[in-house]
């Protein structure tokens, strides 16, 4: 039984990987409160990635930054940017008092598509080397359990 729910467990987690891949969604960790109570840190967002012509008012979306780590916050205004496919958006977190200190040139951003609390911490917990080769471990004892040969009780045809 334990086998046939790893399976389908890896068999969901290769659905998965292959949605992410084409429909451009990831995962975004929230380390601040800025987004609170909307978002709250140690939260997860699922995030798509869209054109920036799609943003509009009130989203909520991630910006990359050159050299920093990306951003999430909610869109306050949207501006047509130097090219027809540019947008030239500000943001300002839910728990901020004032808008972020200067507006995003963007041509694509990930917008948030729902949010998990709380599940930050068990994502980092998961990637723990120790926590890692202990899954491997128990995957490789249950497989090895399930596959060895077992001896068959013969029965006397007297």
């Amino acid at each position: 039984m334990l086998l046939w729910l790893a399976a389908a467990a890896g068999l969901i987690c290769i659905v998965l990987v292959i949605l992410a891949y084409t429909a451009n969604i990831t995962l975004i960790m929230f380390r601040t409160g800025s987004m609170e109570p909307t978002i709250p840190a140690g939260s997860v967002a699922v995030v798509q990635q869209v054109d920036a012509a799609a943003v509009s008012v009130g989203d909520v979306v991630t910006v990359d930054r050159a050299g920093e780590l990306p951003i999430t916050h909610r869109v306050t205004s949207v501006a047509a940017g130097a090219s027809a496919d540019e947008r030239v958006i500000t943001m300002r977190g839910d728990a901020n008092d004032v808008e972020d200190p200067a507006p995003y040139d963007v041509k694509t951003v990930r917008t948030v598509l729902f949010s998990v609390p709380g599940l930050a911490q068990v994502i980092v917990a998961m990637s723990n080397p120790l926590v890692l080769g202990g899954i491997t471990i128990a995957a490789t004892v249950l497989v090895v359990w399930a596959f060895w040969p077992r001896e068959t009780k013969q029965e006397d045809a007297s």
